[in-house]
């Protein structure tokens, strides 16, 4: 077995383990959380039903985000349609045999890839065009995007361009589930994408894209309007009444 083979081994190991933790402990940190006020953003649903409608139109049309700013909404869901599609069609790496699903998606996540990257270049040139945008950009929101532009387009020359082994690298990924390591293809665009990607597992749990578990525990969309109905005593206040 190689030597790179065995540092990508290690380096994807590494990475999940940091991943699983740091989603899993972030996860636990939000739900306990105090949410000491009823604040959902008004209009707000009635009753749980309509919480459950709510959160599902933030998950699949960004509701709020469409409301608020039409452009930004363009670029946000063209990347977020894009990497829904890509990651479909990466799990032909992941199972064997192959789900029928997953073998439909091939030719639209194929494409897909190039509307992400439109998705998150939009995204990006306005937090250079934007004056307000760009004022409170950190340097953070410029390398995050910048990684998530280089992962698409490094792909994307793999699909378009110089393509790889994709028998082997699907050995090697199985390889990896199955604690059985298998070579790795020594190819330099297979091998930048794959650093990227373990980067970004490493970052992801201490990064802005934490919004994805995150809106689940937003208290302005996941609370029900509901303050003449049912009184809301927080947590510490009802711990203060029983004491007194």
């Amino acid at each position: 077995m190689s030597t790179v083979t065995m540092i990508y081994a290690g380096m994807f190991y590494i990475a999940t383990l940091l991943l699983a933790v740091g989603l899993i402990y972030k996860i636990f940190d939000y739900s306990r959380t105090p949410a000491p006020l009823v604040i959902p953003t008004t209009p707000a649903p009635t009753t749980r039903t309509g919480v459950a409608y709510r959160m599902a139109k933030e998950v699949v049309v960004f509701e709020s985000l469409f409301k608020s700013n039409k452009w930004i909404w363009v670029f946000g869901f063209l990347f977020h349609f894009g990497l829904l599609l890509v990651l479909a069609r990466h799990l032909r790496y992941f199972t064997q045999p192959v789900w029928f699903w997953v073998d439909i998606v091939q030719p639209f996540g194929k494409y897909a890839s190039i509307i992400m990257v439109l998705g998150l270049a939009g995204l990006w040139a306005r937090r250079f065009l934007v004056d307000r945008v760009r004022y409170i950009s950190t340097p953070s929101d410029h390398l995050m995007l910048l990684l998530l532009i280089a992962i698409g387009v490094s792909g994307m020359l793999m699909t378009f361009v110089s393509h790889t082994d994709i028998i082997a690298l699907k050995e090697f990924v199985l390889g990896l589930m199955y604690l059985d390591v298998q070579p790795l293809p020594q190819d330099g665009i297979l091998m930048v994408h794959l650093a990227l990607v373990a980067l970004l597992m490493v970052i992801f749990p201490v990064s802005k894209l934490l919004h994805a578990p995150g809106l689940f525990f937003s208290p302005t969309r996941n609370q029900v309007d509901n303050p003449r109905e049912h009184r809301h005593v927080a947590a510490w206040a009802a711990r203060l009444d029983q004491n007194n």
